[in-house]
């Protein structure tokens, strides 16, 4: 697929995707969660980068919420497919191998703050806004919003956020947890964000995909049921190389060398 909304930059092992429509204030629309699509299966399809990046194009929004325009015109069953779709670009987030980064400069609205939710952690820059006002035009979180949303910040305040819609700034994003740090531009945050998948990037690959499934998989679970994912991703880890090499250079007192790569996730919901 030629990415006419996406742009792509793979540099040092981490691929930066910005979602790239200015004039729109970077909205989801079908083409961008089609490409989105595209991308992100192509990762669970070939060898993961071991770090992806998720931001907008520089302007006021980092994404500004899903196309208002399309939606507007689109009967039941459209809007279904299309939520089908934002559904399954949120839940390939979570399920490619390698960390995702959310870098938030500008409002994060709708569809955007459900991309948000969906990757592994967030950033975001003072500017930033967060936000699910889809109740101000008569709908409801579409993309994920009404799941993650509440098992990241609690049932009461995802409530009284989704139902009144209104915006919370940087400073209680990071209060609620909705965002993990705040900074001053978008550089210095872009720079952290490479950096601290740099540092990911250190580890061993498949003992950073298993970590990812097992927390994803138990996410909104009982504690028995969240325990036996856990249990399964520790079994997994004997499996690897790259635990035989960890254990074996901390014993000798040297670096690891890892070489466990992986391009589809090693546990499954």
């Amino acid at each position: 697929m030629d990415y006419s909304t996406l742009l792509i930059d793979e540099r040092d092992g981490v691929t930066t995707v910005t979602v790239s429509r200015p004039r729109a204030r970077n909205a989801l629309s079908g083409r961008v969660l089609a490409e989105l699509d595209h991308f992100l299966s192509g990762i669970l399809a070939g060898r993961a980068p071991r770090g992806v990046i998720l931001t907008g194009a520089p302007g006021p929004a980092f994404i500004a919420g899903a196309d208002i325009r399309e939606m507007a015109v689109m009967t039941p069953d459209e809007g279904e497919r299309f939520g089908l779709l934002g559904q399954r670009v949120t839940r390939l987030l979570e399920e490619v191998p390698c960390p995702v980064v959310a870098c938030v400069d500008g409002y994060a609205l709708g569809g955007g703050c459900e991309m948000v939710l969906a990757c592994d952690f967030a950033y975001a820059t003072r500017r930033s806004v967060f936000g699910q006002p889809e109740v101000v035009l008569g709908l409801v979180p579409g993309f994920g919003g009404c799941v993650r949303l509440q098992r990241l910040v609690g049932p009461a305040v995802a409530r009284e956020l989704i139902y009144t819609g209104r915006h919370v700034d940087a400073p209680e994003a990071v209060r609620l947890g909705l965002v993990n740090a705040v900074f001053d531009d978008r550089d210095e945050m872009l720079a952290v964000a490479r950096a601290v998948l740099g540092r990911i990037a250190g580890n061993s690959a498949s003992a950073v995909s298993l970590a990812k499934a097992a927390v994803n998989a138990s996410g909104g679970t009982t504690v028995a049921a969240g325990l036996a994912f856990e249990l399964d991703a520790f079994r997994e880890a004997f499996t690897t190389d790259d635990m035989r090499e960890g254990t074996a250079a901390f014993l000798a007192k040297r670096r690891p060398a890892f070489t466990g790569v992986t391009g589809e996730p090693l546990l499954h919901d």
